[in-house]
């Protein structure tokens, strides 16, 4: 496709609710989010600006201190940065009340110990995140949000989480399958002691709730909320990725093979974003020959994702900040 008008971005992604934001680090992706969210929010459209990126970059964009609670920016926009080490205790605690509930007292000590260990442990706060980041992502829509925008961590931390609503879907349906098989044994054993049967001629026997309920419970509920998040990142009508680049070699490598990636996976981006070009009637050396190169890269890029409209974002004489300059830069 050829280059498309800048505003037309706006237009394209209107019907869409879901919109991600992802790319190589420093290319703009925080400013093209918020550019989005803002513009969305100045058409009366209420929007739900999320940053997973743990840079917290966002809140310096919209000019606004931002925590991992939201907090209205104007009418009607909304935002807040994920931070990882609030999500993660409260996983962690989460975690710890679910076992405390069926665990021997004696143990806790250890267990408490064993979680405070894994905090630390290679993809906890991923896995955290992405719990957090769902949860957004299914009660957006109930909370009256038009829009959701999720300005992300750099490409690769974007295709994880992209992917693991399904990785984390199975992997809970292995816990459960291994928690049913645990129940199967328990309900032999005790049914072969004599003296904890269940004197089933007494429909006034009070039945003693099984200690495993409370855990399979929260894994059928984390199951459901991954369920439901997959299924709206897989909707095309729903949710849209939209992908930042620069007019640079680097930055075009990590682009085609996040394409591919996510072609793989049936994430297809909606949109790419060239940021930071520079206007091709230059009359300084150094910037005139800057200018022609993007140019010679422009026409790569235009051929390799040649099924997907490109989008142009010139270089801003001042720094782009607050919500006022941030919806201009789409109009």
């Amino acid at each position: 496709m050829a280059l498309q008008p800048l505003n037309a971005l706006v237009t394209q992604l209107a019907t869409q609710p879901i919109i991600f934001v992802g790319g190589k680090g420093g290319v703009g992706k925080t400013t093209t989010a918020a550019a989005l969210a803002s513009r969305y929010a100045a058409q009366q459209k209420k929007t739900l600006i999320v940053s997973t990126d743990p840079a917290h970059s966002l809140g310096d964009v919209l000019n606004m201190s931002l925590s991992n609670e939201k907090t209205a920016i104007t009418p009607y926009l909304d935002a807040l940065e994920l931070n990882p080490d609030v999500i993660v205790d409260a996983h962690f605690k989460q975690v710890e009340r679910t076992i405390k509930g069926y665990a021997n007292p004696d143990m806790m000590p250890k267990i408490r110990e064993h979680l405070r260990l894994s905090k630390s442990a290679p993809g906890a706060q991923e896995a955290a995140m992405l719990e957090s980041m769902c949860q957004h992502l299914v009660a957006a829509a109930d909370a009256g949000y038009e829009h959701i925008v999720f300005d992300t961590a750099p490409t690769g931390h974007t295709l994880r989480l992209l992917v693991l609503p399904e990785m984390m879907g199975a992997w809970t349906d292995g816990l459960l399958a291994q928690q049913r098989r645990q129940a199967k044994l328990r309900s032999v054993a005790s049914s072969l002691d004599t003296e904890k049967k269940v004197d089933v001629s007494n429909p006034f026997t009070k039945h003693k709730p099984d200690r495993w309920e409370q855990a399979v419970s929260v894994l059928e509920k984390r199951k459901q909320l991954f369920r439901q998040a997959g299924a709206l990142l897989h909707d095309r009508e729903k949710t849209a990725i939209v992908l930042v680049m620069t007019a640079d070699v680097l930055p075009l490598a990590e682009t085609k093979r996040a394409i591919q990636q996510l072609e793989e996976t049936t994430l297809t981006p909606a949109a790419i974003v060239v940021n930071q070009l520079i206007t091709p009637m230059q009359t300084d050396e150094f910037w005139r020959k800057r200018a022609d190169r993007q140019q010679q890269l422009m026409n790569e890029i235009e051929s390799s994702f040649a099924d997907y409209p490109v989008y142009p974002i010139y270089l801003q004489q001042t720094d782009v900040r607050g919500t006022e300059a941030l919806s201009t830069l789409l109009s």
